[in-house]
């Protein structure tokens, strides 16, 4: 293992000085290098589904606590799976198209809740057509049949959709409820074809390679105020913290399932090769939610994605033609998703013997990403490429000549903890050689 431990790194964060690249480098040494068990292709890293052989599931909405890379704590509400732990954001479902889902919804909350099902279809709550709820003067309380406060509990049943990610998420009390992390994703996958995003054979992805970015936003004062069961003014909202899949930069690039982050179980690293037609010729797939109040326009440094679908939607004319696009910024609104493919395509640089550029070493001292003596640059341009020598002391962070590119919302308020940079809504992609790496 490196020399920085992520605590270190966290604890730093909290100080709330770091410069931008001195903090990404640092985060670079700790949680990049893949361990001997560990891997991009297995369950630490991408998308992790929650999968049921009767497309039956069994949430529980309930209440909990979440970490922030700057030392905070901070109550919120989430759907887990019943019988299991709090987590943030709630399960991802993942069913094929055409089935019959059963979600069980068991309430312990304080107040009734619900969840929708968006781009769903003719859902049932207990056998019956799901309605809009109101109380005994007529206004509306809940967009869809709730379980009653503390105990209650609901059956929704409907029959999956069109190929697709999908947003689901509390319908009652919705400013509120939403804000307080009662939301997850669906994914719904064509029967014949798990490695395709919809029925279109262009939309097809290495399935090793398959992330979610199921993006948020938290204000600490509603949740304080939902904690000790006091009033809050909707006027003065204001998100402090951004988050994708319920973490914040650095905790983003941890592995699945990291065991400081217990109720915050999903990464957001991602990590590929280049794109090579003989060994490694499908895309990454990277789904993006929105389950803020506002637009996330989030940007992928260094490449561009292929847009193939917007809510359950594939981007195709009405005779069928590709309509897809590249695109260098996803702009997420409001309970919106978006589907993307990503090639890095490196065909021009890599080889150093065939095809050099001069590339000058920076002086010593802006390589040096403290604290302590340790550097990220790999010492040469070419993807793959062998790092030269370096002074004695100091520790060559890079392992195998890989790439790494920030990730992150392009609005630079949401890549903030507390208004301190770089964090929040931010990741990075790892992009290996094309032979791989070791270990």
């Amino acid at each position: 293992m490196r020399s920085f431990r992520l605590d270190r790194l966290r604890s730093v964060a909290r100080s709330r000085r770091l410069l931008a690249v001195p903090l990404v480098a640092a985060i670079v040494a700790v949680l990049l290098v893949p361990g001997p068990h560990r891997s991009a292709a297995s369950p630490a890293a991408g998308l992790e589904c929650l999968s049921s052989a009767s497309n039956a599931f069994s949430l529980t909405a309930g209440g909990g606590y979440i970490s922030t890379p700057d030392g905070n704590s901070i109550f919120m509400w989430s759907y887990g799976p019943s019988g299991g732990s709090f987590q943030l954001p709630g399960p991802t479902l993942c069913v094929d198209s055409g089935v019959k889902v059963t979600v069980v919804l068991h309430n312990t909350l304080p107040e009734a809740t619900s969840i929708t099902f968006p781009g769903q279809t003719q859902v049932l709550a207990d056998g019956q057509p799901a309605q809009p709820e109101t109380d005994a003067a007529g206004n509306l309380t809940s967009l869809t049949t709730s379980a009653a406060a503390t105990s209650g509990s609901v059956t929704y049943t409907f029959v999956a959709g069109a190929p697709g990610t999908y947003l689901y998420s509390s319908g009652t009390d919705v400013q509120k409820q939403v804000q307080m992390g009662l939301f997850g994703a669906l994914v719904v996958r064509p029967p014949a074809h798990r490695d395709w995003e919809n029925d279109r054979p262009d939309s097809a992805f290495d399935p090793d390679h398959e992330y979610l970015y199921l993006l948020s936003e938290v204000d600490p004062d509603l949740h304080l105020a939902v904690e000790r069961k006091r009033a809050y003014d909707f006027t003065k909202y204001k998100a402090r913290y951004f988050m994708i899949n319920g973490r914040s930069m650095p905790d983003t690039l941890a592995a699945n399932h990291a065991d400081w982050l217990p109720a915050q179980p999903y990464g957001a690293l991602i990590h590929i090769r280049p794109f090579d037609a003989a060994t490694n010729p499908k895309p990454a797939l990277i789904r993006y939610l929105n389950a803020g109040s506002v637009s996330y326009p989030f940007h992928p440094h260094g490449s561009d994605e292929q847009l193939i679908a917007r809510d359950g939607h594939p981007a195709q004319g009405p005779g069928g033609q590709d309509l897809s696009f590249s695109n260098f910024l996803i702009d997420v609104a409001p309970g919106q998703t978006a589907d993307t493919q990503m090639f890095w395509k490196d065909a021009e640089h890599w080889d150093p013997t065939n095809n050099p550029i001069p590339v000058p070493l920076p002086p010593l001292q802006d390589q040096i990403v403290g604290p302590g003596s340790d550097t990220w640059f790999a010492e040469n341009p070419y993807l793959g490429g062998q790092p030269g020598e370096l002074p004695p002391g100091v520790v060559q962070n890079n392992q195998c000549g890989e790439y790494y590119h920030v990730a992150h919302s392009h609005a630079l308020e949401q890549a903030t903890n507390y208004g301190a940079s770089f964090g929040g809504m931010m990741t990075l992609i790892r992009i290996d050689p094309p032979v791989g790496c070791p270990g």
